[in-house]
């Protein structure tokens, strides 16, 4: 029984071209045009050859509307940052509550309450 050798397979299975068309399709699934970056085999007609300048804005207008947007963003994260610290106090209080009730329950009774603080070794 004679075994065929496996086909050759060319020593780059695909070119750099087809690499990068792969990968607009993994990023870019739509094909919507992204500033700066040019579909496969077309000529760049964007006026950014840089990807991250379509960031950059000179107009005073778009960027008091990001300022401001950014704004909002930061009091959002103050007021929830704020809640979650009124949240931890309100749980530390309704504990140091409870182990009060708790120390006068054992004290009527005459029992000596257990410190959950205190750990038997």
């Amino acid at each position: 029984m004679t075994r065929k050798p496996p086909p050759e397979s060319p020593a780059m299975p695909f070119s750099p071209q087809d690499a990068l068309e792969f990968m607009q399709k993994m990023w870019n699934p739509l094909g919507v045009p992204i500033p700066g970056l040019a579909l496969p085999g077309t000529a760049s007609a964007l006026p950014f050859p840089n990807p991250a300048a379509m960031f950059a804005t000179l107009d005073p207008a778009e960027l008091d509307r990001k300022i401001s947007e950014m704004k909002v963003i930061e009091s959002w994260l103050a007021m929830s940052l704020n809640l979650m610290q009124m949240s931890i106090k309100t749980m530390e209080m309704q504990k140091a509550s409870l182990e009060a009730l708790r120390g006068a329950q054992a004290t009527a009774t005459g029992h000596a309450a257990p410190d959950p603080q205190r750990r038997k070794s």
